[in-house]
């Protein structure tokens, strides 16, 4: 198991189910859109998910290349997924949501439909909450400067149901923290 994960009991569950859903729809590759490092690029692929990270950061590609060399890892934008149509069975985007403003989630979503196969899985994990803050140190410490923005799961369910997904199970983090998280399962419809 990575150490990005260790006590993350939840996430790595969230993670075996994902794998599951995608062994069930005959596998392939999967998309870890915004990988960062590439932490849970490599969970995934642990899990026998054929798995491969797109970060718009060079920085963060160039990490987890280093980091995991047999791993597939390009910079791309989830803004302008550069992915063929129906070309994953499934579709992950762990806190990368985040950094994306309200106004660009509906065409973040629609990229991700079509990217999807018919029926393919997408797992979805963000803060919940409201508003938005600027994020001045990434990982390692290194400076960035990028808006993190809250969301509630209901506004995110809507906008996926209004891309093309049906909803499956949402699972909130931490509601006890100040900025709880969740996991959301959707499917793409045909």
């Amino acid at each position: 198991m990575l150490e990005a994960l260790t006590g993350a009991r939840y996430l790595r569950a969230a993670l075996v189910v994902f794998a599951d859903l995608v062994h069930a729809a005959g596998g392939g590759p999967v998309a870890d859109v915004g990988c960062g490092p590439g932490h849970v690029t490599a969970h995934a692929h642990e899990l026998g998910v054929d798995a491969f990270g797109i970060d718009l950061s060079s920085g963060m590609i160039e990490v987890a290349r280093r980091n995991r060399p047999r791993l597939r890892f390009e910079v791309g934008s989830m803004t302008d997924l550069d992915l063929a149509d129906a070309s994953v069975v499934g579709l992950l985007a762990f806190w990368s949501l985040i950094h994306v403003p309200d106004e660009a989630v509906p065409t973040v979503f629609a990229h991700f439909r079509r990217a999807v196969r018919p029926g393919g899985p997408l797992l979805l994990g963000f803060h919940v909450g409201d508003g938005s803050r600027l994020k001045t140190q990434g990982h390692g410490g290194y400076p960035v400067n990028v808006y993190v923005h809250r969301r509630q799961p209901d506004q995110v369910a809507a906008w996926l149901r209004d891309a093309g997904f049906a909803i499956e199970a949402h699972m909130l983090l931490g509601p006890e923290e100040s900025v709880p998280g969740t996991v959301l399962f959707a499917r793409r419809r045909s």
